[in-house]
């Protein structure tokens, strides 16, 4: 178990190293290389501010379709009390002061060949030299029987920042006490592997606090979790009689197969139904849409060579974040800003003809368990090979432990808040505010 300072984490999540002098600017003598980044999500704004300040000369365009950006990543603490609306969601004015022509519109195409990219309100399409997708996640809909966007607007999945997670505070806010709340945890992979079971204690926490005559019934597609050991605890020290957890085992699988937004009635393949007053479904997940669109996916997910997340399906374009297959390194902000740093710094030395150094990553992912009561996970990740194919694999890798002392704990939800600070400052410029609602 390797731990690293609190000083270390901010510097290594903002990606401040990434960011520095050792990335040498591109000399190109036919005038400034045309980067194009697809998603202004972590993984896009951070490269954009990378390569920007490491090459002020370079023509730079970020295409994101929302005006704002609210973080799906800390939306837990908002739906437990803990956090604003406001405090989690940003503009892109800083990214555009920094000198990066942001563009408000939805990438509808991606032609490999001429090397452009089309938009649905766009009158001609963006031409690039390089391209950069970071387009994160989409929900299958159809991997359950009865969900649809339209059934997503009752049983909310609240996923993907911004409506969904307003929709599921609203929802909370006026469930009546002694309402049944049922969540469903997808199957591998998903973004942020701890963020259900946080959100289960989010939402106890919220119903202890407000309704506490309510309940929780989580069901869920796995046998075991992402710092299991961790939230087992915190269920049956700060929440029981509250939260029920159902994992998938040799008799019952409790991956949820049908809902009925009318009714409230969410059904497991294994048979068990409950009549949620609020069901908050977490279905299986895949690339975003124009990933695969482009030819860029294979199943679900973009195939990417570990050493630079450079697409293995397309010549000049990279792929990061939670669309990408990083084996090992989970879906989380944190894995795509690291990542973001050695595509900014492959870009640039690629575009200058220097040598290419293999990419170092890292992530760290938190969860708050209850106030001032947070836990970790994280590790690095280097390229190498599994089975004769290219693999990230973890190292030096670390996890809270159950038998934390409450200073540890605290000082970990310290960190997490600094960490989150810093990040979004520098993504977008702006420093959240902290108030709650």
């Amino acid at each position: 178990m390797t731990e690293v300072t609190r000083r270390e984490f901010t510097l290594l999540a903002a990606g401040a190293v990434a960011a520095s002098s050792e990335l040498s600017r591109p000399a190109l003598a036919a005038g400034p290389a045309r980067i194009v980044i697809i998603g202004g999500g972590p993984g896009g704004a951070a490269v954009a501010n990378r390569l920007r300040a490491a090459a002020p000369d370079l023509a730079i365009t970020l295409v994101e379709s929302k005006e704002t950006y609210t973080t799906c990543f800390y939306s837990n603490l908002y739906i437990g009390g803990f956090r604003s609306f406001r405090s989690i969601t940003f503009g892109y004015e800083g990214v555009r002061k920094r000198g990066v022509n942001v563009i408000t519109d939805t990438a509808t195409a991606i032609d490999t060949t001429a090397k452009t990219v089309t938009l649905a309100r766009g009158s001609s399409p963006l031409s690039y030299d390089r391209l950069v997708v970071a387009p994160g996640i989409d929900i299958k809909f159809d991997s359950i029987e009865g969900y649809s966007p339209e059934a997503a607007k009752i049983m909310p999945h609240a996923w993907q920042g911004g409506e969904q997670t307003w929709i599921l505070k609203q929802k909370l806010l006026a469930l009546p006490d002694g309402g049944l709340v049922v969540m469903s945890s997808p199957p591998n992979p998903y973004r942020c592997p701890p963020g259900p079971y946080e959100r289960a204690c989010m939402i106890a926490h919220f119903l202890k606090t407000t309704k506490p005559k309510a309940k929780l019934i989580l069901f869920d597609a796995k046998r075991f979790y992402s710092k299991q050991a961790v939230f087992e605890q915190a269920f049956a020290e700060f929440y029981k009689d509250i939260v029920e957890i159902n994992l998938t085992n040799e008799i019952d699988d409790y991956a949820v197969v049908k809902v009925n937004a009318e009714t409230g009635e969410v059904t497991t393949k294994s048979g068990r139904s409950e009549r949620a007053a609020l069901a908050n479904i977490i279905p299986a997940q895949k690339a975003g849409a124009i990933a695969a669109n482009a030819g860029l996916t294979e199943g679900d997910w973009c195939p990417i060579n570990p050493q630079n997340f450079s697409s293995t399906k397309a010549r000049d374009v990279y792929v990061l974040g939670d669309a990408a297959i990083a084996a090992d390194m989970p879906k989380s902000a944190y894995s795509a800003v690291s990542q973001a740093g050695v595509v900014a710094a492959d870009i640039i030395a690629d575009l200058a003809g220097k040598p290419r150094t293999v990419g170092r990553y890292r992530n760290t992912c938190w969860s708050m368990i209850a106030p001032g009561d947070s836990a970790k996970i994280g590790g690095d990740y280097v390229p190498g090979e599994k089975n004769g194919k290219p693999f990230l694999k973890g190292e030096n890798e670390f996890i809270s432990q159950p038998n934390d002392t409450s200073a540890v704990r605290l000082e970990t939800n310290q960190e997490s808040r600094d960490w989150y600070q810093t990040l979004v400052a520098d993504l977008f410029g702006e420093t959240p505010q902290m108030a709650a609602p």
